[in-house]
């Protein structure tokens, strides 16, 4: 492992360190390679538009083995185009119109990603957390109340356990601690309309609900937070049993930047792979029906490639270099309809 070797005691080396002691076993300090999609089918009566947050963020397309494809097929085998754009947060976005009857939504690929565990703020400015009238006019929007999010509901509750700390990433810290150590997982604890209040009073949730109860109380404590959606396989930890799914976790604003938190997965971990950022829930939504419909299946893939699998074709430019300019390989939980959205719960 990375922490055994001679190294100077750099950022890198020191979050590989920090991941082992976690119990993060550490792959590889240059890259690894990753495969990602997902295979999902619903049925309609009808002709029903649908957008679809399904797309790897724009930040990661350029990590991507072969271009981002949305493919969507109809019940009789006819490809359905699909329109993208992107929204005011900075997300691709597909639409499409399923024709009515059963209709195939899916998608696979490869991704060069670091390898390294989340980044840690190491220094005094990382760490520091501005004042709301010092934050960038796009931050602030991730200071408000949102539709899972209950900020004013939540500001006496949020400083009578953390106004004590003083602000930045100590805080943001303690924050993602106090609910790991306070709400139990389960997926039977599913529900699509709970909120992050929900959440605090009855301290049980799948991820999204540990993720809008850390931005709640993260904005109710002048820091911007967002709620993030992805891919996050179990690279470096003991597998899951349960079938994979996307993940969700969260993002603070520290130091100009942001910075990965997780309030269910709270070790460091290796290989997230962005999709998609919000307010909450809502604004990243997989798919979103307008008109009724039910999901018949659904699977995600999120797995480390292993060396030598044909799945691996060329090394992306900015990859490259990490190699020498060789093109070696080194070496994924519920999901919801919340009204006619699909969110992803576990």
């Amino acid at each position: 492992m990375f922490a055994n070797r001679d190294a100077p005691e750099t950022a890198e080396s020191y979050l590989c360190q920090s991941a082992n002691a976690a119990g993060v076993v550490f792959r590889n300090w240059r890259f690894m390679f990753i495969r990602i999609g997902y295979d999902m089918s619903f049925q309609t009566a009808r002709a029903v538009p649908m957008n679809l947050v399904l797309y790897t963020h724009p930040s990661r397309q350029g990590d991507l083995l072969k271009p981002d494809f949305i493919h969507v097929e109809s019940g009789w085998g006819e490809e359905i185009p699909v329109h993208m754009f992107i929204d005011t947060f900075g997300n691709k976005v597909g639409r499409i119109v399923a024709p009515g009857g059963r209709v195939r939504i899916w998608s696979e690929n490869t991704i060069a990603d670091s390898g390294m565990p989340d980044s840690i703020p190491q220094t005094p400015a990382e760490r520091w957390q501005s004042p709301p009238d010092q934050l960038p006019p796009d931050a602030l929007r991730y200071l408000m109340a949102s539709r899972y999010c209950e900020v004013d509901l939540l500001q006496s509750k949020a400083w009578s356990l953390f106004g004590h700390l003083p602000p930045g990433w100590a805080r943001a810290k303690a924050v993602v601690d106090w609910v790991h150590n306070h709400v139990t997982f389960g997926y039977q604890y599913a529900r699509h309309t709970k909120t992050a209040l929900d959440v605090l009073h009855e301290r049980q949730g799948v991820c999204r609900d540990f993720q809008h109860l850390c931005v709640s109380l993260h904005r109710c404590l002048n820091l911007p937070a967002r709620y993030v959606t992805g891919y996050l396989g179990d690279i470096g930890v003991p597998a899951n049993p349960a079938p994979m799914d996307f993940s969700a976790w969260h993002e603070v604003y520290l130091g100009g930047r942001w910075w990965a938190m997780d309030g269910r997965h709270h070790e460091p971990r290796i290989g997230r792979i962005l999709m998609a950022t919000g307010r909450d829930a809502v604004d990243v939504a997989l798919t979103t029906q307008f008109g009724s419909g039910g999901l018949l299946n659904f699977k995600v893939v999120t797995e480390e490639v292993a060396a030598g699998n044909p799945a691996i074709g060329p090394l992306p430019t900015q990859w490259q270099h990490r190699s020498g300019g060789q093109e070696e390989a080194w070496s994924g939980y519920g999901h919801a309809m919340t009204g006619n959205a699909l969110q992803m719960c576990g």
